[in-house]
């Protein structure tokens, strides 16, 4: 049997335990009550940990940034409203349920033996540990790219990502923008955490460990804070994703942007807006 689906299935022993998918009809009052309380455990709690990155991330951030030195980190005028806030905070609470059933859906079919997903790291060893973990975020790195450029184009955008984009200025956006989505934008943008299961085997926890640190993450990249750590793509990049629109669509890092024609970085826009100013002003001499 290959390694790969024997890790695969190791995984889904260690996490299924004692549950197993029925295909007999007799068997559907065996599902409701132990698939589908199982589900309805794993969901909400996800939703619960959902909640609490956000609110907990969210508020310490919005502090730190606005309250302990935001006369040192904005100019007047460049730190949103709290009616901006709470309308991010609104529109991510209502997305948020919704949120859980990604991963609640994913870790059951982990646990059903579908995925190359494997529980301990002593399965395949360290050095395709680290392997495995390059390919399946290049694979994430990718289409989460094209996840989010597609949600640009025609009613991907007028029907889901518009919601996400009323927060298109420095002074609008906050932390908890982070999760401002239509549900189905989000999930869409997180959906590549999950299939890549399917192709690239991973550890399990580290799989789950990325997928919450997205929550952190997207946190980080509507502060409005640039900080020069190319090739990460942090909050200058993310800013002038949302004020241009078209450029700067990747989730961590500038590569696939980069590979496809769509990076700007902050220093090559403000070089921009400097020549445009020296032209408009040597045009009005």
């Amino acid at each position: 049997m290959p390694r790969v689906v024997q890790v695969g299935r190791a995984c889904s022993s260690v996490l299924r335990r004692r549950h197993t998918l029925c295909g007999r009809p007799q068997d559907l009052p065996v599902f409701l009550t132990v698939h589908a309380a199982s589900l309805l455990q794993t969901w909400f709690r996800c939703w619960v940990m959902c909640m609490a990155l956000y609110f907990g991330v969210g508020a310490a951030w919005t502090y730190y940034a606005y309250f302990a030195f935001g006369d040192k980190l904005f100019k007047l005028g460049e730190i949103p409203t709290r009616l901006d806030i709470w309308e991010q905070i609104k529109v991510s609470f209502r997305g948020m349920p919704l949120y859980a059933m990604l991963p609640t859906i994913t870790e059951y079919c982990v646990e059903q033996g579908w995925t190359l997903a494997y529980a301990r790291v002593a399965d395949v060893g360290l050095a395709r540990y680290l392997l495995y973990f390059v390919l399946y975020m290049m694979s994430v790195e990718f289409f989460v790219y094209w996840q989010h450029r597609i949600l640009h184009m025609g009613v991907g955008y007028s029907w889901l990502h518009v919601i996400h984009h009323k927060y298109n200025k420095g002074d609008q956006m906050s932390p908890f923008a982070g999760l401002a989505f239509h549900p189905l934008d989000g999930i869409m943008q997180a959906l590549p955490y999950a299939w890549t299961l399917f192709y690239v085997p991973m550890h399990f926890l580290t799989h789950e460990m990325l997928l919450f640190f997205t929550s952190i993450w997207t946190t980080n990249i509507h502060d409005n804070l640039h900080a020069k750590i190319a090739p990460v793509m942090g909050a200058g990049y993310h800013t002038i994703h949302h004020v241009l629109y078209n450029y700067n669509y990747g989730h961590y890092f500038t590569f696939v942007d980069r590979l496809f024609g769509t990076l700007i970085t902050p220093e090559e826009l403000e070089a921009r807006r400097s020549a445009e100013r020296a032209a408009a002003d040597a045009k009005a001499q």
